[in-house]
């Protein structure tokens, strides 16, 4: 989801972002909800993860949550999958609204209605906040497509282990793990 305001916070009637300007008018583009699918391929991965980055204690991991990439106007995804190194985590804690910091990793599951230049601008928006590595996950062709901010695509296919030493030391999982559930 992608939310662009003067001023974004969290909360709202039934959890939606709202929008505070200092009387100014402002808007949300908020998009449907993807496909059950996508929800369970998200929710594959994102066990994976967690798992993954407890027993490392390597960082953090959660699903869909805001993510404040530029500020006037505020500029604001949810990944559907989100990692944010121990390092980077705030003294605090995970905020209670949406982080202030760009996700070291994030991955959205792509939907079928979901348009080349719509994709194009969440990887622009991630890496100009300083996303380190953007998976893209396509059911349709159950593959993944791994984007680094200098430019450079990998494509992880059904047989390959999706992994990113350089950002997730020692995760690895099979592509086809995440389409077999």
């Amino acid at each position: 989801m992608s939310v662009h305001v003067k001023k974004a916070e969290p909360g709202g009637d039934e959890g939606r972002p709202q929008a505070k300007t200092a009387g100014h008018s402002s808007w949300l583009d908020e998009h449907t909800p993807p496909g059950a699918q996508n929800g369970e391929i998200a929710a594959e991965l994102a066990s994976r993860l967690h798992a993954w980055a407890r027993q490392g204690q390597h960082g953090r991991v959660g699903l869909n949550s805001g993510f404040v990439l530029r500020r006037d106007p505020d500029r604001v995804r949810g990944p559907d999958i989100w990692f944010v190194q121990r390092e980077r985590v705030p003294k605090e804690g995970v905020p209670q609204g949406f982080w202030e910091i760009a996700p070291d990793l994030a991955v959205e599951v792509v939907a079928p209605t979901a348009t080349v230049d719509e994709i194009k601008e969440r990887l622009e928006d991630y890496f100009a906040a300083g996303t380190r590595l953007v998976w893209l996950i396509y059911p349709r062709f159950r593959q993944v497509e791994a984007y680094s901010p200098e430019g450079s695509m990998k494509t992880f296919r059904e047989g390959d282990t999706l992994e990113a030493p350089l950002v997730l030391p020692g995760f690895g999982c099979r592509v086809a793990e995440l389409f077999s559930a």
